[in-house]
């Protein structure tokens, strides 16, 4: 890893509280590379040689099943991948495909798993980091369950208007198809739902939506925060894990 990297690894959550030594030695062999468009960068069933921490750029995590996929997850930075598999040296159980040029920090799986045996605060910070997806994964099954779909795209567009802190017009960071499947519809089904959306002021126009009745929204949404997380990504709140501490401090807040 370049000189010039050190000091932005250094500051990713993952190793915010971690001395020197343990750094040293957990990002041994490391290196940021840039990937263009479209790169598979592993597939389903191989083994995880690499932990990967997506810095910049979007990632698209899926897997398939006869003949057929789905997109698990859309990952923007900061976003860690594949953890549980480099934590328990295990196969992948997902691919994951660049969407836009990214930028990715590849650790080698050694490197991370001597690290939390000799360091416990390491230890700790590989297990905030995979109970924020964790949580992250029981929120997206509760969505898929217990709602249909236009009630999953209403909800998606609230958490999108407060991640992005962006008012009444949010802007989809994907193409209509990844959307579609992400929340576990059709592309046919996913216009329909927009259809459905429009007599609570929600227009759409490329990938530029309005949001011009917030109450008729919220209303037909019926937004949950034991399923829903409106943390906004910036300032202190940088990971997944980040982002489920705000939401149950919020969560606790308006129960007082």
């Amino acid at each position: 890893m370049r000189a010039a990297d050190i000091d932005r690894v250094k500051s990713l959550p993952l190793f915010a509280d971690v001395g020197p030594d343990t750094f040293r030695v957990a990002t041994a062999g490391a290196h940021l590379q840039r990937f263009p468009t479209g790169t598979m960068l592993l597939l389903e069933g191989d083994p995880v040689d690499f932990l990967y921490v997506l810095l910049d750029g979007q990632v698209e995590l899926h897997g398939t099943w006869n003949d057929r996929e789905t997109v698990l997850a859309i990952l923007r930075p900061v976003s860690t991948f594949i953890l549980a598999a480099v934590v328990l040296d295990a196969t992948a159980l997902m691919s994951a495909r660049t969407l836009d040029r990214c930028e990715i920090l590849m650790i080698p799986g050694d490197a991370i798993r001597t690290a939390m045996r000799l360091d416990s605060r390491f230890a700790m910070a590989v297990s905030r980091d995979l109970a924020g997806g964790y949580r992250g994964l029981v929120r997206n099954v509760k969505n898929t369950k217990l709602r249909n779909s236009t009630e999953r795209l209403a909800n998606y567009l609230l958490a999108l208007r407060a991640a992005d802190n962006s008012g009444s017009v949010v802007r989809l960071h994907h193409e209509k198809r990844v959307l579609a499947s992400l929340l576990g519809m059709t592309p046919e089904s996913l216009s329909r739902s927009f259809s459905a959306l429009q007599k609570c002021g929600v227009t759409v126009q490329g990938a530029v939506v309005t949001l011009a009745n917030l109450p008729a929204l919220e209303q037909l949404a019926k937004p949950d925060p034991l399923i829903d997380n409106h943390a906004p990504r910036n300032g202190d709140i940088v990971a997944d894990a980040d982002a489920e501490v705000w939401s149950s401090e919020w969560n606790r807040s308006e129960s007082q």
